[in-house]
């Protein structure tokens, strides 16, 4: 568990019919158009890019922006002060099955040179790094349902450790044929990104506020409230009843967000205290919980 307060200093959000923390409060469109990186950031340097790092780069570029960090094509605050950490349990899933069949089939000599370096398990985080000239701390989290939570947790103790003054935290899942079958249905196609920070360059959108790590997800909520009580918004994917007085909202209607899940629920907590609602609203995952914190609030 840990205590310590963060800034949330950028937002961004990217899912079908939705492109801001506020929509995230009202139910998914049915329909709505996928997400199209091109009409942000531009055609060039997508074309042989997986999907999860297309999406991923509009993403950074979105949140950074928001942040204040990134202007006029570079970083407003040294580059080695600004990391990023990526959660997708799905990413570049068909990246690599594509390439484990061409190698089965024929040879690694088929292998396609401009779908090779896709198949990296960190390629959405590298790539972000490369295309908007971060270059602070670099990962990846890859870890089921928790995954998103887990990927704020160690931007946080970067933060904290002094290793980076702002992280960009990216939370992505694509939509194709393979994730379909991996999961048996639709997945959210698009995602969310924050930026953390300990020196806040800008307006702060919220605070992360206590972490909960439990082996019972039942107790969850029970920690959450007692460090940080009179939440008024419930965000869970696993029918967990609300705290009395809070809201709950559950996100599945954009589709499975998986690795992706905790920073969109985030997102949206953002979004409720954009509309002026007081906090904390909690994040629940399974056994892992998160107490967000409108601006200027303590817990």
């Amino acid at each position: 568990m840990t205590s310590t307060v963060t800034a949330v200093t950028g937002v961004a959000v990217a899912l079908p019919g939705a492109d801001e923390p506020r929509a995230l409060l009202h139910p998914a469109v049915p329909g709505a158009d996928p997400v199209d990186p091109a009409v942000l950031i531009g055609r060039k340097g997508l074309r042989f890019k997986d999907r999860a790092t297309q999406v991923g780069l509009h993403l950074g570029y979105a949140a950074l922006t928001d942040a204040g960090l990134f202007r006029d094509g570079a970083t407003t605050v040294p580059a080695e002060r600004i990391g990023v950490a990526v959660s997708s349990n799905l990413g570049n899933v068909d990246t690599v099955c594509r390439a484990v069949e061409t190698i089965a089939k024929e040879s690694t000599s088929a292998l396609s040179p401009m779908d090779t370096p896709n198949a990296s398990s960190n390629i959405i985080a590298s790539e972000t790094a490369i295309r908007w000239g971060l270059r602070g701390p670099n990962l990846t989290l890859c870890n089921g349902r928790s995954s998103g939570l887990d990927a704020l947790r160690w931007a946080r103790l970067l933060l904290a450790a002094g290793r980076a003054d702002h992280m960009l935290v990216i939370g992505v899942e694509p939509d194709n044929e393979m994730t379909r079958r991996l999961v048996g249905g639709p997945v959210a196609d698009g995602g969310a990104a924050l930026v953390l920070s300990r020196t806040p360059a800008g307006p702060v959108r919220a605070l992360l506020g206590p972490a909960v790590r439990t082996a019972d997800p039942a107790a969850v909520a029970a920690e959450l409230t007692a460090r940080a009580p009179g939440g008024r918004l419930w965000l869970t994917a696993d029918g967990n009843p609300a705290p009395e007085g809070a809201r709950p909202l559950d996100l599945a209607g954009h589709g499975e967000l998986s690795g992706a899940h905790g920073v969109v629920q985030c997102a949206a907590a953002v979004g409720w205290f954009a509309e002026g609602h007081p906090g904390p609203a909690y994040v629940q995952l399974g056994t892992t919980g998160l107490a967000l914190l409108a601006p200027g609030e303590t817990a």
